[in-house]
């Protein structure tokens, strides 16, 4: 009898082409950390949906972890645009203090503010779009202190198809933003059409590479059809989080410091997916060092879901100065599922470790440190001190202990590491540095 399929990955295997050149604006030099209204609420926002996530960011602690944006995604709008000025306007219903107000508001805060437009003639809801009026939007958006823009892909009006026409539309955007002179993370968001991770780098702080998420771990849907990003022409929506995974292993080389391959809105606490099913959607999201925006109702998540957002070791990973992601080094295909391991190096000459199981039965998995990244010449035989970063340590902080139990000193490999169904297990290795006494013999 066979035993399970191995696959290993190259270098070369993992790098579709060459590295784009990063965006030079200054901003984003690591992953933006957020919350946007979309997954939750959808068109059902308002001025108070907005204030009150961006409290509770503060009240909860998620400032303290790292999360500064506050995104309000489509349905703002007001039903058209200032007849005189063409500027945009918000919907005086749902928004009757304007945008402004509630960018102040949210700068009061401590925190920043962002807005959600489209490249095409209307958003995806069919509000106006920014097509043809990118500089009086831009403006617009610097005037009401905004500091992070979602840019969409809708109704585009037939300006797709290739690299050329898709990287000219995005660009009318990031030249007006330019323009403006007021820092704005610009994030596009066309879904990986026209493999757009090969060029919106010179564009963007960050782009969508895949179409959009659903609140499911694993599984086929025809609205997400394709199977491979190389011919695909249709990325769809209603995309599962390990199909995601398993696209971004082709492109991780595209990303770093200023341009950010975003893998979508986090679904962690949306109520589809189990607590471990969400720490791998979190945990490969951070280590693929996509920006993490959550997508959750604020107000009302549970405290574990709260956990698992605050993670610190994990969130460390993911603002890593260094930016790099980490890389699929083997998956094991079983007959349902798999088991992958991904390996990244850290700026400080550690390495991070993810083994995740996609299968619905618990797994066993070893770490071999041949398979590691690691600036030691012979990860084989040095000895590294390990950390689960998904337990706690003993170590006291402010809001409690600290995520990262330092589990021990190994050489060669971590064996025999269970993983129950959909679990993700994250490891940082340090090497240990031996330091060699030596003993001058009296020469008299």
């Amino acid at each position: 009898m066979f035993g399970p399929l191995v696959l290993a990955y190259s270098a070369a295997q993992l790098l579709l082409g060459s590295p784009v050149v990063a965006v030079e604006n200054g901003l984003a030099r690591t992953p933006p950390l957020g919350w946007n209204s979309w997954n939750w609420f959808a068109c059902d926002i308002s001025e108070e949906t907005i204030l009150s996530a961006a409290r509770a960011i503060v009240s909860t602690g998620l400032k303290d972890a790292g999360y500064e944006y506050v995104i309000i995604d489509d349905c703002w709008h007001a039903p058209a645009r200032d007849p005189i000025t063409k500027e945009p306007l918000a919907n005086p219903v749902t928004f009757p203090s304007g945008i402004k107000s509630v960018a102040d508001k949210v700068h009061d805060l401590g925190l920043k503010f962002g807005i959600y437009s489209d490249a095409g003639s209307e958003t995806c809801a069919r509000r106006f779009g920014s097509l043809g009026y990118e500089q009086i939007d831009a403006k617009t958006y610097a005037s009401w202190g905004v500091d992070y823009l979602k840019y969409d892909n809708c109704n585009n009006e037939g300006f797709s198809g290739n690299e050329s026409i898709s990287s000219w539309r995005f660009s009318q955007m990031a030249k007006a933003l330019n323009e403006t002179g007021r820092p704005i993370v610009y994030a596009m968001c066309n879904w990986g059409e026209d493999h757009s991770w090969t060029w919106a780098g010179k564009l963007a702080n960050s782009w969508r590479m895949s179409g959009d998420i659903s609140d499911m771990f694993t599984g086929y849907s025809k609205d997400c059809p394709c199977t491979s990003l190389l011919n695909c022409t249709t990325f769809g929506h209603h995309c599962s989080a390990t199909r995601i995974i398993d696209w971004t292993a082709y492109m991780v080389n595209y990303a770093g410091p200023g341009g950010w391959n975003d893998l979508d809105m986090l679904e962690v606490g949306n109520g589809n997916m189990t607590n471990d099913e969400y720490v791998t959607h979190f945990s490969m999201w951070a280590l693929l060092k996509s920006p993490l925006i959550l997508g959750n109702y604020l107000t009302k998540m549970t405290p574990d879901i709260l956990d698992i957002i605050t993670n610190d070791a994990i969130i460390a990973v993911n603002q890593d100065p260094l930016g790099a992601s980490i890389k699929r080094s083997w998956k094991r295909l079983l007959e349902e599922g798999d088991v992958q391991m991904w390996t990244g190096p850290l700026a400080d000459g550690s390495t991070v470790v993810a083994l995740m199981n996609t299968s619905p039965d618990p797994q066993t998995a070893t770490i071999s440190f041949k398979d590691i990244p690691s600036k030691s010449p012979n990860p084989e035989t040095t000895t590294f001190r390990a950390f689960d970063l998904w337990q706690r340590s003993s170590e006291l902080t402010r809001s409690g202990t600290r995520w990262g139990l330092d589990i021990g000193l190994f050489q060669g490999q971590i064996s025999d590491i269970t993983l129950k169904r959909h679990q993700t297990k994250v490891f940082m290795l340090v090497p240990q540095v031996r330091t060699t006494l030596r003993i001058q013999e009296d020469a008299e």
